[in-house]
C-alpha cells in the first residue's frame, strides 16, 4: 500500500526531546532555571536536529514532586518566568522549526489548588464533586505506586470526616472526571495552551487518569475521545502522546480501537523494557519478540520509542527473575534500585561509560519503528547523581560547558555532579553529541523506519537484532551486534534480489547477490544501517562484505 508522507502527521517521524524548564539553562542567574534560558539555547536543539520539545510540568506548585503538584493550570511559575517569557520561547521554538508540547498533568491536583482547598472545606461545597470522597474506602486499596513514602491510596480529612483519593502522593487528590465540569476545565486548560502555541501534550499517568471514573460514564474512554475530538476541531495536527504502561492487549484501547480517535501516540513500555534484557544478555532475542508481538496501532498513530526517561527506568513488565538479571547488570547497588521494580539511573553509567555499546543503544533507539523521545543530556551522556533523593538521581541540571554553564549563581537549584559537557563534545567529531546529531539525521532522512512496515528477521547470530522496514517500494535494513566479539550477520533479504545495501552511518557497500542471502561483518557492539538501492550487476557470491 503506498503510503503518505504529509505534515500534518508530523509526529510520525518527529525527534521528541524531553526538558525540565528548572535544569535545563538559568537565564537570570538565580539558580534556577528558567524560560529565558530555555530560550537562549533553542539554537542548539535545532542544530541538533530535534523536531519538538516536551516540557516537563512548569506550572505555578509547591514543588513536592518536581512540579507535577499543580496549584494553577493557567500559569507558569514565577521562578521559571512570566506567560510573557513563555510567549517569547514560544516565538523563538516556531522561527527555528520546533514544535512544542506540555506535560497535561490532571490525575490530580496539589492539594494546595483552590480547586482543592475549596472541596474540603465542607461536604456541600460546589467543588466537593470535582474531587473523588469515599465514606468507606477500599479495605484492599489498589497498588501503591509510591511504596517508599505512601501505604494507601486514601487519605482521611479530619475537616469533612470522609476519605479522598491520591493515586500518587497524598498531597495529590485525584480529580474526578465522571464530573462533566471538570471535563470541561481540562478542556479549557488545552484550549488555552494550544491557543499560546503548543502542538498537543503528553498525557500524564493515563490509566490512573481515567481508571477511578464512576459509572457516571458509560465508557471512561469517551473522555480520551473527547479531548482528542476538541483538539483536532482547534488544531487537525496536535498530538496526544500518551504514559500508558501496559501490556501490549490491554494498551491498543487507548488509541482507540479501530478508530485510532483517543491517543495518537503511545510509548513503547514493553519493547524498552526488553530491550534493556537484551542489552544485560547482549542477546537480540527479548527485544525482537517483543517487536514481533507488537501490534500494528490504528492508522495515524504512531508508536513512542525510548531507552531512558525523567523517571525510574521501570521493570514492571518483566519476571522477578528477568529483573534480577537487568539490576545485576546495570545497578547492583540497593542505592541504585527503587520501588523494587526499577532503576533510578541513565543510560551512559548503566553501559559502563563504554562509548561503542551507548553509541550502539542509541542506534537501536533511532532505527526502531517509532517517533524516538531522548530526555536531555541523553546526546552528552550525562549520568546520574546518586546522592538526590529518588527520581530525582537523573534530573540534575544541564552540563553546558566544563564549569557547568548552568547558572552564573554560586549554587545552583541542584548539585551538578562533574561529566561530560556541550561545548567540549562539541569540538569532537567522535562524540556522543556528533553521533546524536548523525543518527538524527539519518533518520529523518529515511522515512521508511518510521513511516513503514518492519519485519524482524533472523540474523544468524542471538546476539544480533536485524529488522527491515519497507515503505513504497524503499527499504531499510538495521543490525546491530549486541555482544562484545564480532560477529557474521547472515541475513535472508527477500525480494531484495540483486541489489545494493549502502551503510548510512559510515562509507561502505554490499552487494546483495541473487540468492537474496547476504553476510554482513559486524564488530563489538557494531550496529550499521543500510539502504536499498539496485545496482546494474549483482555477483553470485553470498559472502560478498562490504568494502
Amino acid at each position: 500500500m503506498r503510503m503518505t508522507y504529509t505534515s500534518d502527521l508530523w509526529w510520525k517521524n518527529a525527534v521528541i526531546y524531553c526538558l525540565d524548564v528548572e535544569t535545563f539553562k538559568d537565564g537570570n542567574g538565580d539558580g534556577i532555571g528558567d524560560f529565558r534560558g530555555l530560550t537562549q539555547e533553542i539554537d542548539y536543539l535545532a542544530g541538533l536536529g530535534i523536531t519538538c520539545l516536551w516540557l516537563m510540568p512548569f506550572y505555578p506548585t509547591p514543588n513536592k514532586d518536581d512540579g507535577y503538584d499543580v496549584t494553577d493550570f493557567y500559569s507558569v511559575d514565577p521562578r521559571l518566568g512570566t506567560l510573557g517569557d513563555f510567549v517569547e520561547f514560544m516565538r523563538t521554538a516556531h522561527d527555528r522549526g520546533l514544535r512544542v508540547i506540555a506535560d497535561l498533568v490532571v490525575n490530580h491536583t496539589s492539594d494546595r489548588h483552590p480547586w482543592f482547598v475549596e472541596s474540603r472545606s465542607g461536604r456541600d461545597s460546589p467543588k466537593r464533586d470535582w474531587y473523588v470522597w469515599s465514606d468507606t474506602p477500599e479495605p484492599n486499596p489498589k497498588e501503591v505506586v509510591f511504596p517508599d513514602k505512601e501505604d494507601s491510596v486514601w487519605e482521611h480529612d479530619e475537616r469533612t470526616g470522609q476519605y479522598y483519593l491520591h493515586t500518587f502522593y497524598r498531597h495529590q487528590p485525584d480529580l474526578n472526571v465522571a464530573n462533566p465540569d471538570v471535563r470541561d476545565e481540562i478542556t479549557k486548560v488545552l484550549g488555552f495552551w494550544m491557543e499560546l502555541g503548543l502542538s498537543g501534550f503528553r498525557v500524564d499517568a493515563v490509566p490512573f487518569l481515567i481508571e477511578n471514573v464512576s459509572p457516571e460514564l458509560a465508557d471512561p474512554h469517551d473522555f480520551l475521545a473527547e479531548l482528542r475530538a476538541f483538539m483536532t476541531r482547534r488544531q487537525g495536527d496536535s498530538v496526544l502522546l500518551g504514559e500508558v504502561n501496559l501490556e501490549y492487549d490491554q494498551l491498543l484501547s487507548y488509541f482507540g480501537e479501530g478508530l485510532g480517535d483517543q491517543l495518537s501516540m503511545c510509548f513503547d513500555f514493553v519493547a524498552m523494557q526488553r530491550a534493556w534484557l537484551s542489552l544485560a544478555r547482549r542477546e537480540a532475542g527479548p527485544l525482537a519478540s517483543a517487536l514481533r508481538e507488537r501490534p500494528a496501532p490504528p492508522k495515524d498513530c504512531q508508536w513512542a520509542m525510548f531507552l531512558r526517561n525523567h523517571d525510574e527506568l521501570t521493570l514492571d513488565k518483566l519476571t522477578e527473575e528477568e529483573r534480577q538479571e537487568i539490576f545485576a547488570e546495570f545497578g547492583p547497588e540497593k542505592h541504585m534500585q527503587i520501588f523494587g521494580r526499577g532503576l533510578r539511573r541513565r543510560l551512559p553509567p548503566m553501559l559502563g561509560g563504554d562509548l561503542r555499546r551507548v553509541k550502539l543503544a542509541y542506534s537501536m533507539l533511532f532505527s526502531l519503528p517509532g517517533t524516538p523521545v531522548i530526555f536531555y543530556g541523553e546526546e552528552i551522556g550525562m549520568g546520574e547523581d546518586l546522592s538526590a533523593e529518588g527520581r530525582m538521581a537523573v534530573r540534575s541540571p544541564m552540563r553546558w560547558s566544563r564549569e557547568g554553564g548552568f547558572t552564573r549563581a554560586e549554587r545552583p537549584v541542584r548539585a551538578m555532579p562533574e561529566g561530560p559537557n556541550v561545548a567540549d563534545q562539541k569540538r569532537d567529531n567522535d562524540s556522543l553529541l556528533r553521533w546524536i546529531q548523525l543518527l538524527i539525521e539519518r533518520y529523518r532522512e529515511s522515512l521508511e523506519l518510521a513511516w513503514g512496515d518492519h519485519t524482524v528477521l533472523d540474523a544468524g547470530d542471538p546476539a544480533v537484532l536485524a529488522h527491515r522496514c519497507d515503505a513504497d517500494g524503499a527499504t531499510v535494513v538495521a543490525v546491530h551486534n549486541l555482544a562484545d566479539r564480532e560477529c557474521d550477520a547472515e541475513l535472508d533479504l527477500a525480494g531484495l534480489e540483486s541489489c545494493l545495501l549502502t551503510d548510512l552511518l559510515v562509507d561502505g557497500t554490499v552487494e546483495v547477490p541473487r540468492s537474496g542471502r547476504v553476510r554482513l561483518p559486524m564488530e563489538p557492539y557494531g550496529c550499521r544501517w543500510l539502504r536499498v538501492s539496485s545496482p546494474e550487476v549483482a555477483p553470485e557470491d553470498a559472502s560478498v562484505k562490504a568494502r
